[in-house]
């Protein structure tokens, strides 16, 4: 993974799940690295310090920071990149799921208009507001270097129309179409733009304990590890406008986790 070592990586909601993973994938591998998490925590401050054990001392930071926060998000970027001597990548992975709606949303869906209006603006804020914002202060840094990487998390295809998962899945479908304008906006500019997903129910804190995905098991976290290094390398440079399924990855053929074309998401 040529390249990675050079890297100033920004991973959102980096204290757990797959974007701890993440993080410290990227560490390991040579890149500084800053997480943010919504607030400060016990699991904000283990993350950074285990980041720190990784990429040595001025190379990881750990901010509390709500992503659908304008201020918030400014300052985390401008913080992250002083810390790390400027930004080179941006991973939008910090969001909220349909715990918020109900702990029993797996077996029980609550229908949109049962939704309460306040967890559904959280959701939205996190979801769709957060990786905007996040964007929008990255990005002006990274055309003075004259390039980057922003990667945005997402899910399946079938979560984002699933009966019961308003506002979730479509807040990610809001993501995709997002991320493929942006590109288009961003072309020429030596920034890529690109959607990783993990490519199936994962064992994260989105899901309610003894949740279990359609074939009964659940993915590890750590299947975002290997694509997210690959995007970061010198390798993904000029990759842009695509979507990656971590499940579908292989390590000798990164493009064959790739989808777009006539198999990216069908929203309708």
């Amino acid at each position: 993974m040529k390249g990675v070592e050079r890297r100033k990586v920004l991973v959102t909601g980096g204290s757990r799940g797959l974007g701890r993973e993440m993080a410290l994938a990227l560490a390991e591998a040579g890149a500084a690295v800053a997480i943010t998490g919504a607030r400060p925590s016990a699991a904000l401050d283990e993350a950074g310090e285990a980041l720190e054990r990784l990429a040595g001392p001025g190379r990881a930071l750990a901010l509390a920071a709500d992503a659908g926060d304008a201020a918030a998000a400014a300052r985390a970027v401008g913080e992250a990149a002083r810390a790390l001597g400027g930004l080179d990548m941006l991973v939008n992975n910090a969001g909220l799921g349909m715990r918020l709606v109900s702990e029993t949303f797996t077996t029980a869906p609550t229908r949109f208009w049962e939704t309460e209006p306040e967890a559904w603006r959280r959701i939205v804020s996190a979801n769709v507001d957060g990786p905007f914002l996040m964007a929008r202060a990255a990005v002006p840094l990274m055309l003075v270097a004259g390039g980057g990487q922003i990667v945005n998390i997402s899910t399946s295809a079938q979560t984002m129309t699933r009966r019961g998962y308003a506002p979730y899945g479509p807040s990610k479908a809001f993501l995709e179409a997002a991320s493929r304008v942006w590109a288009a906006d961003l072309e020429g500019s030596g920034i890529d733009v690109n959607v990783l997903l993990p490519g199936g129910a994962t064992a994260t804190d989105l899901l309610p304990p003894g949740s279990r995905g359609a074939d009964g098991n659940l993915l590890d976290p750590a299947i975002m590890r290997a694509p997210i290094l690959w995007l970061a390398s010198d390798a993904a440079k000029g990759v842009t406008g695509a979507r990656f399924v971590a499940r579908l990855w292989r390590e000798d053929d990164p493009m064959a986790a790739r989808e777009d074309g006539a198999s990216s998401p069908r929203i309708m």
